[in-house]
């Protein structure tokens, strides 16, 4: 049976006034062009990655240069009434550092096409810590972007969580840490769908035909359908499991069941009710229901949902390294990881936040899409990283569908 997740509607109380004007992060992962999303195709064919040396960290000037630039997605920090972050603000005091917080990703392919020449000759890219998504950690790392963190200057990397421990893109977390993660799983309109559904086989029910919308991200759309299939999307699955899904995914569309296939907008059809249920992510639905009534439901699938988690990495031209550590190092306090978790509403990976939530916000302890237990873990899988072959492959053929072809 899936695990029903549905936001509790006293959730949405924790969520001051102004984030409900924010997009949320991952309503935007998505929300690329077809142009920019087929970005990642030449991207990972790249003649930055032809066999070239890898470039050399810059050297550390954190000793003497007392500024930071810390990039990421919209909505992904706390925000108060005056659009001010009292925990950054709160670090800025405590460490006397000067940071500037730049929301200036908006696509993992996108930000990575900008700063990728950069990156292949060990330049500044402007900014010292970027947070971004597994599978381009992987990439940034396979690559030598990314510059090796100092555990000594990260003690409280102890209260990260175990499974987040040793990803295969980054054994023993030696160069990167995440900041936040998210499920992506089915939702459904109470409404609509009183009975509710338990998989993904149940969106192509024909009478739903026209009313179901799937996300732009590939990992998610076609990860979802492979679990269904009986794949286990973290194995070492062949090109075979993945083209099956894709071809169910394609007869979806063809034959209309499958109404639109989005990034950002796909909450708008919900709310217009142009579709009725959709693969979503775990933490719009919480968001969604905290700014427009609680009447959708997430769950995840019988067969599984997917587990993603964007990452802190410090880039290879970073001259201020001891600084980002620093800020990774306050972020990962489990006080100040409750704060975020109850302005964002995705999951924190910090051991110990649920308590200090438990004691200050009990209606988000409770909450399985912050704070998952064993149990809902259990159902999440990840997608397995990818290598620059497969990735080309995958993603044109995933981009074959959308454009039709």
């Amino acid at each position: 049976m899936p695990l029903p997740l549905s936001a509790d509607p006293t959730v949405k109380q924790l969520v001051s006034l102004a984030r409900q004007s924010q997009i949320s992060r991952r309503a935007v992962l998505s929300g690329a062009s077809l142009a920019a999303v087929g970005l990642s195709v030449a991207a990972c064919s790249s003649s930055a990655t032809g066999g070239q040396a890898k470039p050399s960290a810059a050297a550390d000037g954190s000793a003497s240069d007392k500024t930071l630039v810390w990039a990421n997605w919209p909505g992904y920090l706390d925000q108060d009434e005056n659009k001010k972050s009292p925990t950054l603000d709160a670090f800025r005091t405590q460490s006397g550092l000067d940071v500037t917080y730049d929301v200036a990703i908006d696509d993992n392919n996108t930000y990575y096409g900008k700063v990728k020449d950069q990156l292949a000759l060990g330049q500044d890219i402007g900014a010292d810590l970027v947070c971004l998504t597994d599978w381009m950690i992987g990439r940034l790392i396979r690559f030598g972007y990314v510059q090796k963190l100092d555990e000594t200057k990260i003690p409280n990397k102890k209260n990260l969580t175990p499974t987040l421990q040793n990803p295969d893109f980054d054994p023993g977390r030696t160069l990167s840490l995440p900041w936040q993660g998210g499920f992506a799983g089915i939702c459904w309109n109470k409404e609509k769908i009183p009975g509710g559904l338990k998989s993904v086989s149940d969106l192509w029910n024909p009478k739903y035909k026209g009313r179901i919308g799937v996300l732009t991200e590939m990992r998610d759309t076609i990860g979802l359908i492979m679990l269904e299939n009986g794949v286990d999307i973290a194995s070492k699955w062949n090109d075979d499991a993945f083209m099956n899904a894709t071809d169910d995914f394609k007869k979806h569309v063809v034959s209309g069941q499958i109404r639109n296939v989005k990034g950002n907008a796909y909450l708008e059809d919900l709310k217009s009710e142009d579709t009725i249920a959709a693969i979503c992510w775990s933490g719009d639905i919480t968001t969604l229901n905290g700014e427009a009534g609680n009447k959708w439901e997430f769950a995840i699938p019988s067969a599984g949902a997917t587990l993603w988690n964007d990452n802190y990495v410090v880039p290879i031209g970073s001259k201020r390294k001891s600084n980002a550590e620093s800020l990774m190092n306050y972020y990962y306090e489990p006080e100040v990881a409750a704060e975020i978790a109850a302005y964002v509403n995705y999951i924190t990976p910090v051991v110990g936040a649920q308590a200090v939530a438990a004691a200050k916000y009990p209606e988000l302890a409770n909450n399985q899409l912050i704070f998952p237990n064993t149990d809902t873990l259990a159902k999440a899988h990840i997608f397995r990283t990818l290598s620059p072959a497969e990735e080309n492959t995958y993603n044109a053929a995933f981009q074959a569908v959308l454009l039709g072809s």
